[in-house]
């Protein structure tokens, strides 16, 4: 094993443990570890290709008995992602085991966990819209504003029209992992959002505006709605606009705009600044550094990550990890392609 795949290994069980803190269960703990503790060496397994020793582990699990139904939902969830990376012939049986957790209970556990590969949470997305349940009791609080970030429109001319298209949907990314930074704020998954214009039939109809936004904002179980928008005329000039709608009234509460020469990513960083100010956000010190320190300042490397967004909507893993491995090379400190790369190694095989 190389140096990176070790250490991708650490960070892929680490971020599973903190995801798994609660889960236990005193017969399985008498027999040699909590259920906790088993499904991290099960995920280690996972992370290092050793995908049928990981399943061994879970099996065993499974069988205990005096399981909870937290339990039961987190075994379950390894065995989907397990067996889904063992491939194609292997899906159905990798969403049957989501079928299991929705059977116990869709809400008890709010799914899906940033581990999982893209088409698994597509799949996740159908089965709770089946029970109704894409939005959760517990998802509810007044103190937290539910915001959705929707891809941002390219109205770029000339070459910039193509050059520009997939930065459009990193941009979008890029609002959602800094206002995840703000405690205030809960972000809206970006895949939930595509599952939803797709049932929507808005997808490739039309692109959300505030007009259908309490359409779509409530299924989302979204207060805010966000929309962005880049025009690139020149080398050396371009204009971002974003604009918070809210979801109960369509009406535009904070909007930014600002023009400067296309380096996206320190744009993106003034804007969020901006409306969180709009929006009348008080930001920590903390949260003030997190949204300093997070992402890339390299254009090239929020590109490749951009490019690598799109092949993973597709489930086009390989390519994936690829272009989230460069964007990586081109900056050691971009912590989000690092995290898609741990998620994506073990299925590029």
């Amino acid at each position: 094993m190389n140096m990176f795949m070790k250490t991708a290994g650490i960070a892929f069980i680490a971020l599973f443990a903190v995801l798994t803190m609660g889960v236990t269960n005193k017969t399985a703990a008498q027999e040699g570890g909590d259920v906790a503790g088993r499904l991290a060496e099960a995920i280690d397994l996972y992370s290092n290709l050793e995908f049928d020793k990981g399943m061994v582990i879970a099996k065993e699990l499974i069988k205990q008995d005096n399981l909870t139904a937290r339990d039961s939902i987190a075994i379950f969830e390894v065995m989907s992602i397990i067996t889904y990376a063992k491939g194609q012939e292997y899906q159905r049986k990798a969403f049957e085991f989501l079928t299991k957790i929705t059977a116990i209970d869709p809400c008890l556990v709010l799914f899906p966990r940033e581990i999982w590969p893209s088409e698994l949470r597509d799949q996740w997305y159908k089965l709770i819209n089946e029970k109704n349940k894409l939005i959760c009791d517990e998802e509810s609080d007044p103190a937290i504003r539910n915001i959705a970030v929707m891809e941002f429109d390219n109205y770029s001319v000339g070459k910039y029209q193509d050059e520009l298209g997939y930065l459009a949907k990193g941009l979008a990314d890029f609002f959602q992992h800094d206002f995840s930074q703000i405690s205030s704020l809960k972000v809206i998954e970006r895949d939930k959002i595509d599952y939803v214009l797709k049932e929507l039939e808005l997808a490739e109809s039309g692109k959300v505006d505030k007009a259908t936004a309490a359409r779509v904002g409530k299924m989302l179980g979204a207060q805010l709605m966000v929309f962005g928008s880049i025009t690139q005329l020149s080398s050396k000039s371009t204009r971002m606009i974003v604009r918070v709608v809210k979801v109960e009234t369509s009406e535009i509460i904070a909007s930014v705009d600002m023009e400067g020469k296309p380096d996206y990513v320190a744009l993106e960083k003034k804007l969020v600044g901006e409306l969180a100010e709009k929006l009348d956000i008080m930001l920590t010190d903390e949260t003030k550094l997190l949204l300093k320190e997070s992402n890339t300042e390299s254009m090239d490397a929020a590109k490749l990550y951009a490019q690598g967004l799109d092949y993973m909507d597709q489930y086009d893993y390989a390519k994936a990890y690829e272009y989230f491995k460069m964007a990586y090379d081109k900056d050691n400190s971009f912590t989000e392609a690092k995290r898609k790369m741990e998620i994506y190694r073990p299925l590029i095989g």
